[in-house]
């Protein structure tokens, strides 16, 4: 067959593909109807998941899990936007880490709207300004990103899903590295770089200065001779300021967790986590026991930090992860038990894994 056979064949197909996809986003307008009226949450992590997992048992030609994957994250989005979802809240401007994360989550096809702080994220979608909104809650070299565990505390909001992002840190200016002054970047960046900037850029040569945000960054940055920052290679391509040094992160394989935070909660999809925050009586054993119900409900813990509650000297918050969901049998009568032991307990939410 020829090379304007072959076209032809492709053309025809390209006319099938237009044609049910239209087809169906009608079906998503129809989708988003309904729930808006049972005010029900638009974006459903877990029927994505059953989405995603039914296209990669359907595959069996050429194409890779992660080119599908691509293709169908922005059929996905094209729903979301159908649905009437118009606004997700992230840290930081465009080419932050947040928004990459939020994009990934929620592809091209729903606007973006950038937030100074991980506080004003919570404010934004609390008071119904967007829909959901994109957290850092968590880093493999840092650990946790204590003020979104502190937010959740008095928040209303619920997790409803998540998204790992793995992070390459990079030192951006459009100067010379050995006339750099300062350093900007956010304080989780720099704990993740701490060792790469003591051998290159010590504190006798060069400043560290806290921003918000490592794209809040790059800005600060492009107005200042002698400065540099840390921040994405997304960043320095979207603000046109020059890589010194790629990867200077002090572990190569560097993630961080973000949350997805909303005002619903999600349905069950038999592989879950389920995030809470309890804090405890002060007495003997009392951290101990508040575990046991976990122990006796066969519950796995994947994480366990501690906060100030900042309400009382050495009264403390425990920020809980672990396997499953809160309407899980098991999980429901460790919660109940766990209920009447402590002073405080929240489920700050359920969500695919």
């Amino acid at each position: 067959m020829n090379l304007k056979n072959l076209r032809n064949r492709i053309n025809l197909i390209d006319e099938k593909i237009v044609r049910l996809l239209n087809e169906r986003a009608e079906i998503s307008g129809d989708i988003g109807e309904i729930k808006a009226r049972n005010k029900i949450g638009i974006y459903s992590p877990a029927r994505e998941k059953e989405v995603l997992k039914r296209i990669k048992e359907l595959n069996k030609g050429p194409m890779t899990i992660e080119a599908l994957e691509a293709v169908y994250r922005e059929i996905m989005s094209s729903s979301l936007a159908l649905e009437k979802i118009s606004h997700i809240a992230h840290l930081g401007t465009i080419g932050s880490f947040s928004y990459i994360a939020a994009k990934q989550q929620f592809g091209s096809m729903v606007d973006y709207v950038s937030c100074s702080s991980i506080a004003e994220v919570f404010d934004k979608v609390e008071h119904g300004e967007c829909d959901y909104g994109v957290v850092p809650v968590e880093n493999s070299i840092e650990g946790a990103v204590t003020h979104t565990v502190d937010l959740l505390v008095d928040s209303e909001l619920k997790v409803c899903a998540q998204r790992l992002l793995k992070v390459s840190h990079n030192l951006l200016a459009n100067g010379d590295i050995k006339k750099i002054k300062k350093v900007y970047s956010n304080p989780n960046v720099f704990g993740q770089c701490r060792n790469w900037l003591l051998a290159n850029l010590p504190p006798s040569q060069a400043k560290e200065i806290w921003v918000a945000s490592t794209t809040d960054a790059v800005q600060r940055v492009l107005r200042e001779r002698n400065a540099a920052a840390i921040a994405s290679i997304e960043a320095a391509k979207i603000y046109n300021i020059r890589v010194l040094k790629r990867n200077i992160q002090d572990v190569a394989h560097n993630m961080t967790r973000f949350l997805i935070i909303s005002a619903h909660d999600v349905p069950p999809t038999g592989k879950d986590r389920t995030s809470i925050i309890f804090s405890i009586k002060d007495s003997v054993g009392a951290l101990h026991a508040m575990l046991t119900p976990f122990y006796k409900n066969k519950i796995n813990l994947t994480k366990i930090e501690s906060r100030p509650s900042k309400k009382k000297a050495w009264d403390y918050y425990f920020f809980v992860d672990f396997e499953g969901h809160r309407l899980d049998k098991n999980v429901t009568n460790a919660l109940g038990q766990l209920e009447g032991m402590c002073k405080y307990l929240k489920v700050v939410g359920s969500y695919p894994v």
